[in-house]
């Protein structure tokens, strides 16, 4: 079957899929398994002192530890990538095209895992990084595993997956997600919307260097979007957070400033949640949930980045038991228009670590174009940044700044970093969603003009390796999706998940800047004009390495968590 304007010898109706697929992937998940524990073992031995592990040892061997990081994210990933294949079997749901996804991601992760993974761009973790020998390597080459890496990701496998995705022309995505009805319908109603009120608007927003108006904070309002895990009780509509993943992940496909937005109500309700007082759930949550206030997160400064124990904003209490907030905090996110902030300060000043961190629930008033930041004891400048526009970023400095006391989040000093701590898993998984989004905003845009661009003759979809790029880019989505649905899942359930949502915020990140480059190079020397969405897509899809955690950052937790 040729589609116009395509080779008929690029395109091909033959089966490409290995037989007995689901028991060819499970057999490969044991010598894997068994691969990364080994590979512990050894890191492990080379960051351990005196039979403990060693915080110095294990910033000298960074390599070591941050590419076992990555192979448990790729164990899990598998893991997770069964688990889906399997549901849809037993569903009677796992066509042609989930069955080429599974087989070329396990293809292509398994070949990567025994031939080095890609940290990034420039950097290729390999098993002797590790400590491993040849012997080690040598569990890999179990026949399952050896007929996937040969067979499994081919190019008439990818060939045959964009022949599939062409004929699902307009679907939501390629192959089934694997969620309930339920949530499928809240991705529908998003998608809705964000193919009706964003994407039509969303490149001019970038380009201009607007914030996104307020007629569509107020209509997400409407629908839900800052109450949507706040519970009932406090206004909101206590669902899952696997319904805020995939609300975050099609608003980010729309444009991820749209797609952020909630992620600071999560935030701030997350915190509140956890750690307020009964007075203060009672005063703020409902007020978030409706989106009567717009909470902003201000905890990173100038000169600490992702250490954040280490910062000097200093809040001193007065004769009344207020606070006044002294200090500059950097990188706030639509930091003017909002009417609390979530601020982390310093309230013992004779320590110098974590412990002497207060969170707060900061009250300012919105400010407008002409005076951002009218509140007293406040000042503020924005950040011109590449991508990522839509809610702008700020500097801000504190002079004597007055919080109330009633506002110091738990009504007990010193508990500010562990209070945010609590947040982490939320915001990753958040963070991992968007990624997804960004992803397959570049996959949309890529796909479409693949299709529509002719070149000698033909257009350049048929050509094989643009193809290929398409298909591992949605080979690659559904995997990300699938780790942070499987993270979200674990945090709904009560289970800790900081590991699961670290993960799949690291890959998700990395699959959504190779989305976008790829989707770029598709595109050739249109692709770097400005007038293409594909140039706002790469900008935005470059953030995603570096907030919620750098990736070097994800990668040194989740170490420490595997080796701890």
């Amino acid at each position: 079957m040729a589609h116009d304007g395509q080779d008929p010898m690029t395109m091909t109706t033959q089966t490409v899929l290995l037989p007995d697929l689901l028991s060819l992937t499970g057999a490969a998940l044991a010598p894997v398994d068994a691969l990364f524990e080994r590979a512990r073992e050894t890191v492990r031995e080379m960051v351990s002192e005196g039979g403990r592990v060693s915080g110095a040892l294990i910033d000298a061997n960074q390599t070591a530890a941050h590419g076992l990081s990555w192979l448990a994210t790729y164990q899990q990933s598998l893991r997770q990538m069964q688990r889906w294949a399997e549901a849809l079997q037993a569903e009677g749901k796992f066509g042609e095209i989930e069955q080429l996804i599974h087989q070329i991601a396990f293809g292509e992760y398994l070949w990567q895992i025994y031939g080095g993974i890609q940290m990034n761009q420039g950097e290729v973790v390999r098993l002797q990084d590790l400590g491993l020998t040849q012997d080690d390597a040598r569990g890999l080459m179990a026949p399952e595993v050896m007929t996937l890496c040969d067979k499994g990701n081919t190019q008439a496998a990818r060939t045959r997956l964009v022949e599939l995705m062409q004929d699902q022309a307009g679907a939501t995505m390629y192959g089934a997600s694997g969620l309930d009805e339920e949530l499928e319908m809240i991705r529908d109603q998003f998608r809705r919307y964000a193919v009706e009120k964003v994407e039509p608007f969303a490149h001019e927003w970038h380009l201009k260097d607007e914030l996104i108006p307020m007629e569509v904070i107020e209509e997400l309002a409407e629908m839900g979007v800052f109450g949507l895990t706040i519970p009932e009780e406090f206004g909101g509509f206590g669902l899952s957070k696997a319904s805020m993943v995939v609300v975050s992940e099609e608003l980010s496909r729309g444009y991820i400033g749209v797609g952020s937005l909630g992620t600071r109500s999560e935030i701030a309700a997350e915190l509140i949640i956890a750690g307020g007082t009964v007075e203060q759930k009672a005063s703020w949550l409902p007020r978030i949930a409706s989106a009567e206030i717009l909470p902003t997160a201000v905890f990173t400064e100038p000169n600490t980045g992702s250490d954040l124990g280490s910062l000097r904003t200093r809040a001193v209490k007065d004769e009344n038991g207020d606070f006044k907030v002294t200090g500059n905090k950097t990188w706030i996110t639509h930091a003017a228009r909002t009417h609390v902030m979530t601020l982390l300060a310093r309230t013992d000043p004779n320590t110098t670590d974590y412990r002497g961190l207060s969170m707060f629930l900061a009250e300012k008033t919105p400010g407008t174009d002409a005076e951002p930041f009218p509140t007293p004891g406040m000042t503020g400048g924005e950040i011109e940044v590449l991508g990522y526009r839509g809610m702008k970023e700020y500097e801000l400095g504190f002079d004597g700044f007055h919080v109330k006391g009633e506002n110091l989040l738990g009504g007990e000093e010193g508990k500010g970093f562990k209070q945010l701590m609590e947040t982490f898993e939320s915001a990753r998984i958040q963070t991992a969603a968007r990624a997804i989004g960004v992803a397959q905003s570049a996959l949309d845009i890529a796909m479409q003009y693949a299709q529509d661009r002719k070149q000698f003759g033909r257009a350049l979809i048929a050509f094989p390796r643009v193809s290929s790029k398409l298909a591992m880019m949605a080979v690659e989505i559904m995997i990300a999706r699938q780790l942070t649905y499987f993270s979200a899942w674990e945090k709904d359930h009560g289970h800790r998940c900081d590991l699961e949502a670290g993960m799949a915020k690291l890959l998700g990140a990395r699959v959504a800047w190779a989305a976008a480059d790829n989707g770029l190079q598709i595109h050739g020397g249109n692709g770097f004009a400005l007038e293409y969405k594909i140039s706002r897509v790469l900008c935005d899809a470059r953030i995603l390495n570096i907030f919620e955690g750098a990736a070097e950052i994800q990668a040194q937790v989740i170490a420490r968590r595997l080796l701890g």
